[in-house]
């Protein structure tokens, strides 16, 4: 055989497997086989049982309601984080900024020039876009659309930055509220032995 038919048929299989391979499409709704054989429940979405002669545990959840779940977590973990300036509440972030601001203050000993580093970055953002028109009862609508899975796999990566996010501004917020103890503490001693 040649050397250009091997290469031919070589790039034949490749792009014969890509295609079959893009056939399937992770968005398009699958129907799956839930029967279990000897089902036995386990919690309120877990049984065991036997499925083609294997012993199994199946979990079933409705998608909406782990959806639900997933989105409150994260949105509430990024107002924990970064506060909600609809609420007024200021989060690790905006505590953090308060401590930082109090051990510059002149009270302190410091110049009251806050050197603010960390910046309020929001990692998920409200669904706004919208294409307007007409819904199938002729009214004015808003509507945006987005795969399942990539929603879900949007907010669970959404939720990893922010527990990385937590994780650091908690322990910033200690190291300052650390510094601004031992600070008033000198301050403290420094009054008393009258310097």
């Amino acid at each position: 055989m040649n050397k250009n038919r091997k290469t031919t048929i070589a790039l034949v299989a490749v792009i014969s497997a890509g295609l079959v391979g893009c056939a399937h499409d992770k968005n398009k709704a699958e129907k799956l086989d839930t029967s279990l054989k000897y089902a036995e429940p386990v919690t309120g979405n877990e049984k065991i049982g036997v499925k083609k002669g294997d012993l199994v545990v199946q979990k079933k959840v409705l998608m909406s309601e782990e959806l639900r779940d997933l989105q409150n977590k994260v949105y509430s973990e990024q107002d924990r984080v970064y506060g909600n300036r609809d609420y007024g509440s200021e989060g690790l972030w905006g505590a953090l900024k308060k401590c930082r601001a109090k051990l510059v203050s002149p009270a302190m000993g410091g110049d009251g020039h806050l050197m603010w580093t960390e910046p309020r970055d929001l990692v998920v953002h409200s669904d706004n876009d919208y294409t307007i028109g007409l819904d199938n009862h002729n009214r004015v609508i808003g509507l945006s659309e987005e795969y399942l899975k990539d929603r879900i796999s949007r907010f669970r990566q959404d939720k990893a930055i922010l527990d990385k996010r937590e994780d650091q501004l908690q322990t910033k917020l200690q190291v300052c509220d650390t510094e601004l103890k031992a600070a008033m503490w000198k301050r403290k001693h420094k009054k008393n032995s009258g310097n």
